[in-house]
């Protein structure tokens, strides 16, 4: 693997200027397969697809009409009043939600912590298209007089980290990131380098989304990118088979705890794996397509080995962005050839996605939990509905069965509208 003079001096230069290791101690998941990590992993092992008949509306005139919805959320389980659930956009429900489990798995007492030391940091691709359809309705049928004034707080991107550090009063940086279907990757990766620099002990990150709305849905059917495999719904999400024909819209929210080593140590915690590395790049090709030579997002991974300061032949196993989509599939494994060389045929790669189809803005976060527990439990998840294999994708995708075996190292993909690549590095932690 070979690195231009720019790239070898920038991450030698980072390296020199790291001072803290960064461990994760904490996950917590409300997705389409489960709405706690426990339910949500036993599922991912076992095969289980969450697509099912679009309910969030009535989809008849839809060319999509299924969908990966949350079932059996309730926000007020998660401490919320009813009052305050209404006046709050679901995706940000989520977030609270999978926060407080992230936090409590962490075993962190924020009683005994300096809160200020305490950061959120959440990305979401679009935030609630369903508030800005509703009050739209609104101003039509009854005038801007009648309008909410939750309106704005409920429909922008940040408030998913505001309320976080509202609810739990952490008081350290708090920001959002917005890159599509890469937020929950870099809003991990930039929680990460915040860590690494001093500027917190503890990040809570990840990523949440919940867009399954008459304007999302069309405008998606509209691009062509989801699939129309309405009679049979489990089987739409396909990654990497040669039927693939679109992804399945998805929603949910999957958050971390990202702790200074020395902190973590000092109060005693479990920790769960260690992250190491984070590459981020632009395709600077299209707005929607990827750079069909898989030349940025081949970079990412790159960029987050040296980031590492590990070898393509030390990964084992990558959680691929593997969105059933005929194009990302194939440029995604491209991307892997050109990053791995002769390696990426001995990596194992699976899709979360075809069972929990897309989450968007969230799927980087979703996916990074995976990850973990891949490696507390050397389970790598299967890639279901792999049938037919495709000439254009051919690596061992962890086909239909779940695969026991020891992995010391997993590297994460997210790939966005707009030519956003994100790749993270995770690894059983050791002293």
């Amino acid at each position: 693997m070979t690195y231009s003079r720019l790239e070898f001096v920038s991450h030698v230069f980072i390296k020199i200027m790291k001072e803290n290791r960064v461990v994760v101690t904490g996950l917590g998941v409300i997705s389409p397969v489960g709405n706690d990590v426990p339910t949500f992993w036993k599922s991912l092992q076992e095969g289980v697809s969450g697509v099912g008949p679009l309910t969030s509306f009535e989809p008849t005139n839809f060319d999509s009409r299924i969908a990966a919805e949350v079932k059996g959320f309730d926000p007020v389980f998660y401490g919320m009043n009813f009052k305050e659930a209404r006046r709050t956009a679901k995706f940000v429900q989520y977030a609270v939600a999978s926060a407080k489990q992230a936090i409590e798995s962490s075993g962190l007492d924020l009683t005994k912590e300096n809160r200020e030391r305490i950061g959120v940091l959440i990305g979401s691709g679009i935030g609630s298209l369903h508030t800005i359809e509703e009050e739209h309705k609104v101003y039509l049928n009854k005038g801007p007089s009648r309008m909410s004034p939750f309106l704005i707080p409920m429909l922008i991107v940040n408030e998913a980290a505001g309320l976080v550090g509202i609810t739990f009063g952490l008081k350290g940086p708090n920001s959002c990131v917005a890159t599509a279907c890469a937020s929950g990757s870099h809003a991990i990766g930039d929680a990460f380098r915040i860590i690494e620099r001093g500027d917190a002990d503890v990040m809570v990150t990840g990523g949440t989304e919940s867009c399954i709305v008459p304007t999302s849905v069309g405008g998606f059917c509209a691009l062509k990118a989801l699939s129309k495999r309405n009679d049979s719904p489990q089987k739409a999400s396909r990654p990497y088979d040669r039927d693939r024909d679109g992804f399945v819209m998805a929603e949910g929210c999957g958050l971390v705890v990202l702790e200074n080593l020395e902190h973590a140590k000092n109060r005693n915690a479990q920790i769960l794996a260690e992250i190491v590395g984070f590459g981020m790049t632009c395709d600077a090709y299209h707005i929607t397509a990827p750079d069909p030579d898989g030349d940025g997002a081949g970079r990412a991974m790159k960029l987050a080995l040296a980031d590492a300061r590990l070898n393509p032949e030390d990964i084992a196993y990558i959680n691929a962005h593997g969105t059933s989509t005929k194009l990302n599939d194939k440029i995604e494994t491209f991307s892997m050839k050109r990053a791995f060389g002769a390696h990426a045929k001995k990596l194992m790669v699976s899709s979360t996605k075809s069972m929990t189809g897309h989450l968007l803005g969230a799927a980087g976060g979703v996916e990074f939990v995976v990850c973990c527990m891949t490696l507390k439990d050397n389970i790598i998840h299967p890639t279901i509905n792999y049938e037919h294999p495709d000439p254009e994708c051919d690596l061992d995708y962890v086909p239909n069965v779940a695969r026991k075996v020891n992995v010391e190292v997993c590297m994460s993909n997210s790939l966005g509208f707009g030519g956003h690549n994100a790749s993270l590095i995770v690894k059983k932690f050791k002293v």
